[in-house]
């Protein structure tokens, strides 16, 4: 599911990216499309949200492991629950915080403060579903792990909230 979700992402920033240098080419010829500053805005908000849970699963976010690598299977599993867990205290807290203001904007009817008034409901509402996707995947890995390591499958947590190693 997360990686056809990032998939949707990159194709977001590269529609706002193609209309970016279109609105550039049409400039030079004296047009413009309008509001390219502000989708792309959107565009880079919403593809952020939605793409750092495929980085989760593919446990690309970076971590510093110099103590954890020298651990044993049970410390380094260990180290692993401290990490998503951090990551997973973090996104609620993300997700939590964002919540109020969509709440705001849709109780207020918000538009944007430009020209094209963009109703602000419609870039906050996938950005706040982007912050609670990657809090519902980072808890529910976090339980995963939680689990594991009372069974103390230690391997196992390793393969899903380990720190992947180029060789």
């Amino acid at each position: 599911m997360n990686e056809r979700l990032a998939v949707i992402a990159g194709l977001l920033l590269l529609a706002s990216v193609t209309v970016t240098i279109l609105d550039i080419i049409a400039r030079r010829v004296g047009l413009s499309l309008g509001g390219t500053d502000e989708f792309s805005g959107y565009a880079m908000a919403i593809s952020t949200s939605w793409g750092i849970s495929y980085a989760l699963t593919c446990m690309a976010h970076v971590r510093i492991d110099l103590l954890r690598a020298k651990a044993a299977p049970a410390g380094r599993a260990l180290f692993d629950a401290i990490a998503i867990l951090s990551l997973a205290g973090t996104a609620l807290v993300i997700g939590y915080r964002v919540w109020p203001v969509l709440a705001k904007t849709l109780k207020s009817g918000a538009t944007a403060n430009t020209p094209l008034e963009t109703p602000l409901w419609i870039p906050q509402s996938l950005w706040f579903a982007g912050w609670a996707w990657f809090a519902v995947s980072a808890v529910i890995i976090a339980l995963a792990v939680i689990l594991h390591i009372a069974g103390r499958k230690f391997d196992a947590v390793d393969e899903i909230a380990g720190v992947r190693t180029e060789v």
